[in-house]
């Protein structure tokens, strides 16, 4: 199989990705596009007072990165002498219907996050750390090989763990999510507050891919709860281009995915005030966010994965060692 080329300048076309094979196999490339963006970054500054650190290059992990020093000098070190406690990472990806949307991208919105998810997780499996899965949305049990995945109040949940073998089981799962596509309007909300009473003792990163739309006011609620709990949130907030510009011309009919409504409008009577209303609620998302802080990502789906996946990682020094939890 030939794998699609990672541009220094453009990374990952999704649309080339959408084209491989197996979940694992678009998780690899994704992560190996990221880990070639690290060794492309630009060379400048002093290294004198980190004696006990290596420049980065392929094949030394992630999470030895000290992004203290990425931030200080714009280049990437891995310190040689670090002890880290494990890791948990909870990946949640909001599988409700209108994550199925398409319009002016090759991927929905709920295949595109999926996959951002699945490289993270083959990312923090690959380096010795516990990623588990929560989906929210009307999901079946079929999709969830043994006994470790289940099931429960529209949830899907695959406990956090670090074996070898966690990682198939997990893209399996995640997998079925997203080829069963979105349905109903269960909001993350549900899966979120799970994780509040899973991890009362112990702290963890947890990553939320969803377009917020489904209950937004409590999902932003629980997040920041997440947040005054010590834990570390980021927020993919993944939506198509067509949401964010509304490029619309001529008579069109619109179609609820979450219900039967269907209307007929012009699209050029409410543009102007769609784009208002999307602005508002943009700012009212990254506004609580930041207020509560947790790290937010606005992406587009004919955003480039690989940079998804590098931004993310950059900017949570959580899959670093400066600031694991333990």
């Amino acid at each position: 199989m030939n794998l699609p080329s990672i541009s220094a300048t453009s990374g990952i076309d999704p649309a080339q990705l959408a084209r491989l094979g197996s979940l694992a196999i678009k998780a690899r490339v994704i992560v190996e596009g990221a880990l070639s963006g690290l060794h492309r970054a630009s060379v400048h500054g002093s290294s004198v007072e980190f004696a006990e650190h290596k420049e980065y290059s392929p094949g030394d992990e992630l999470r030895h990165v000290d992004w203290k020093a990425y931030g200080k000098l714009d280049r990437y070190y891995v310190k040689q002498y670090e002890q880290e406690s494990q890791l948990t990472v909870y990946l949640v990806l909001d599988a409700s219907a209108s994550m199925a949307f398409t319009g002016g991208a090759t991927m929905a919105k709920l295949d595109y996050a999926g996959l951002c998810l699945a490289a993270l997780a083959y990312l923090v499996i690959q380096q010795g750390d516990r990623a588990g899965l929560l989906a929210s949305g009307e999901q079946s049990r079929d999709h969830a090989p043994g006994p470790g995945p289940y099931r429960e109040s529209a949830r899907t949940m695959v406990p956090p763990r670090a074996r070898s073998t966690h990682l198939h089981d997990l893209l399996g799962v995640l997998d079925g999510v997203i080829k069963q596509g979105g349905a109903g309007d269960a909001s993350p909300a549900a899966a979120l507050a799970r994780i509040s009473e899973l991890s009362r003792r112990r702290r963890a990163l947890i990553v939320l891919a969803s377009d917020l739309f489904d209950q937004d006011d409590e999902t932003l609620r629980v997040l920041a709860q997440l947040r005054a709990q010590r834990h570390d949130v980021s927020v993919l907030h993944v939506l198509d281009p067509h949401e964010l510009a509304f490029p619309y011309d001529g008579l069109t009919q619109f179609e609820a995915l979450e219900s039967s409504q269907k209307l007929l409008v012009n699209p050029a009577a409410i543009k102007r005030d769609y784009l208002e209303r999307m602005g508002a609620f943009l700012t009212k998302c990254r506004g609580t966010l930041a207020a509560a802080g947790v790290d937010y990502h606005l992406v587009s789906t004919d955003r480039p994965l690989d940079r998804t996946l590098l931004d993310l990682v950059v900017a949570r020094s959580r899959l670093g060692p400066g600031r694991r939890a333990g």
